[in-house]
């Protein structure tokens, strides 16, 4: 029996880790339901992460809940992506040319 890890997506500001874990119980056994928080306001990001116990009720959980309406928002369900790895450190992603790219590409500039 294999897990599923569900991205949640446009909810309200006011929704909490128990409101999410609660809606997803109604379809399947949840192992962990968690809103991602601003880390320098604390407040939600408006998106969340559900872990459902088995690929099924994940799967029962997209189809029944992906498009509906929760807390006058219309949530976005779908399998969650494996996070991208971000630099740490500067927020331009590492690279020290300009936004337009143009510093790298193996030319030398002179």
């Amino acid at each position: 029996m294999d897990s599923m890890k569900l991205y949640v997506g446009n909810l309200s500001f006011s929704t909490t880790d128990g409101d999410l874990n609660n809606l997803f119980a109604q379809i399947g056994r949840v192992e962990s339901a968690r809103i991602i928080t601003d880390q320098d306001t604390g407040r939600s990001r408006g998106f969340g992460f559900v872990e459902m116990a088995d690929r099924s009720e994940g799967e029962a959980a997209i189809s029944q809940l992906n498009g509906t309406q929760y807390q006058g928002r219309t949530l976005k369900v779908n399998e969650a992506r494996p996070q991208e790895r971000r630099p740490s450190g500067n927020r331009n992603g590492g690279n020290r040319g300009s936004s337009r790219g143009d510093n790298g590409g193996g030319f030398r500039r002179y």
